[in-house]
């Protein structure tokens, strides 16, 4: 394969669907072929797995192993229609999240057996992998207070995630800047805390050596 796979990571609330859409568009004008895509979705397949898994039928309970294996299911579509093919087109392929948030969502956040979750996503992703992982870094009383900004300005409802409480993203936060530790090879950790302009020039100085 000769593209190049570029994974967005964070907490919610911390900008990865604003900067990965102004990256896919410099790169867009600097005429690299791009593929931006998301998790869970991305696929026709996935996106009804993210339905279900964000707000499941009224009065049903997903548990966290369901929505461990859901994420996967999703993930192993993505992978086998979308990324595969467009990096052996030699595209560059952004994807916003992929298994380092099942890691920390599904693993440290509802603290499932972490031994488990890495058997889980092993199936799903066998030998795909990104190339560089950029994790939008924001303190959790920051994603507090933007998301309940966002959902002000949409009338968004409250998705499973949103209701699992402040611990629970406190377990996420910290899992993620465990996983940037333990791989910083791949790992480029981005101030996220700051105007979107400048989040979006310290993501290019990270993606251009890359590239």
């Amino acid at each position: 394969m000769s593209g190049i796979f570029i994974t967005f990571e964070g907490i919610e609330g911390c900008g990865k669907t604003t900067q990965i859409k102004r990256l896919a568009n410099r790169l867009d004008s600097l005429n690299h072929n791009i593929t931006l895509t998301r998790e869970p979705g991305g696929t026709d397949i996935g996106e009804a797995i993210r339905e279900i898994v964000k707000h499941p039928p009224e009065g049903a309970t997903i548990s966290a192993h369901t929505e461990l294996l859901l994420m996967n299911a999703s993930r192993t579509q993505l992978i086998q229609q979308i990324i595969l093919p467009a990096l052996k087109k030699g595209n560059t392929v952004l994807c916003d999240r992929f298994y380092d948030s099942t890691l920390a969502y599904q693993g440290y956040g509802r603290q499932l057996d972490l031994n488990k979750v890495h058997k889980a996503i092993e199936l799903a992703i066998e030998n795909t992998k990104p190339n560089l992982t950029l994790l939008l870094d924001i303190p959790l009383e920051v994603s507090t207070k933007r998301v309940k900004e966002r959902q002000l300005k949409s009338n968004e409802t409250n998705d499973q995630f949103d209701r699992s409480g402040e611990l629970f993203f406190k377990r996420v936060l910290d899992g993620f800047k465990t996983l940037a530790k333990a791989e910083p090879e791949r790992f480029q950790v981005i101030n996220a805390n700051q105007h979107p302009d400048d989040v979006s020039n310290e993501i290019w100085q990270v993606v251009k050596e890359k590239i």
